[in-house]
């Protein structure tokens, strides 16, 4: 999505996550869910904003990282920073941080939380499935391994996270009661039958789609009991996955930790759509 229309997305998800936001819609959104939640929140045009949550939230991979928010690897291109950019929101704290669990959030990222809050952004959930040793097992350790491993996250996924994913919410909910909260979920990883010759076999890439599909599922299901609104990417990825050959996610990449995270590219016309 352009920049231009992210803060329609943002005014108008918190209602309805089924409206296609473009065009003239977007604006009808808008003004629908501002009469919809009147008050300080619903009646600010630039709220104040917190963007919350792991990699995917902080950027990396997108580079143009800020030196000051180091291993966190903040970027300037991960769109939460784009947004604030491009709309001045009253005031804008990048808590989002690489590596970060369901209670990393919960114990080191909520500070600026407030009842003023008018608007909060999350990814999480998957480092706390595991995800970043179960790619390092799929490309060292072979088909069998992979497959083991993300049976395990899977296991993890459906039946430790949601009450992890039900804690970080209640916090989010607690603090900031009047915000418009958005989730944001994870891409499938690979384009099947794609381009890629070589590397995992097509039984892996199959596996880790679907391991992605569930922590979508199971994430959007926890946001939806929390009255969130959850943002699926799985589409605007379509076709842009790895082996597409047009991909906005890297593969195995130096530095290491930008591997299966989201291009500039990646972060500017998908996560937010």
């Amino acid at each position: 999505m352009k920049l231009s229309r992210i803060a329609s997305f943002f005014s108008a998800i918190a209602l309805t996550t089924a409206l296609a936001l473009t065009g003239a819609g977007a604006a009808h959104a808008e003004e629908a869910a501002r009469s919809a939640n009147p008050g300080p929140a619903g009646n600010n045009a630039n709220p104040a904003y917190t963007a919350l949550g792991d990699s995917y939230s902080a950027g990396v991979g997108a580079g143009a990282y800020d030196g000051a928010s180091g291993a966190c690897k903040r970027s300037a291109k991960a769109y939460p920073a784009l947004w604030a950019a491009q709309h001045a929101p009253k005031s804008f704290t990048f808590a989002a941080c690489s590596g970060a669990r369901t209670g990393d959030v919960i114990n080191g990222q909520l500070g600026s939380l407030k009842s003023t809050t008018g608007l909060v952004s999350i990814s999480v959930g998957g480092n706390d499935a595991g995800f970043a040793s179960t790619m390092s097992d799929c490309i060292l350790k072979g088909e069998t391994a992979c497959l083991n491993g993300v049976a395990k996250a899977r296991t993890y996924i459906d039946k430790t996270l949601p009450a992890q994913l039900d804690k970080v919410y209640s916090a989010i909910a607690a603090k900031a009661p009047s915000a418009r909260v958005v989730v944001v979920g994870y891409p499938r990883f690979y384009k099947l039958g794609g381009e890629c010759s070589v590397g995992l076999s097509e039984k892996s890439r199959t596996a880790i789609n679907g391991a992605a599909d569930e922590i979508n599922t199971v994430t959007a299901k926890r946001a939806a009991d929390h009255g969130f609104a959850f943002s699926d990417v799985s589409a605007p990825f379509t076709g842009h996955e790895i082996c597409s050959g047009d991909a906005w996610l890297h593969s195995v990449t130096l530095p290491v930790d930008e591997s299966y995270h989201p291009t500039a590219a990646g972060q500017a016309l998908s996560l937010i759509h």
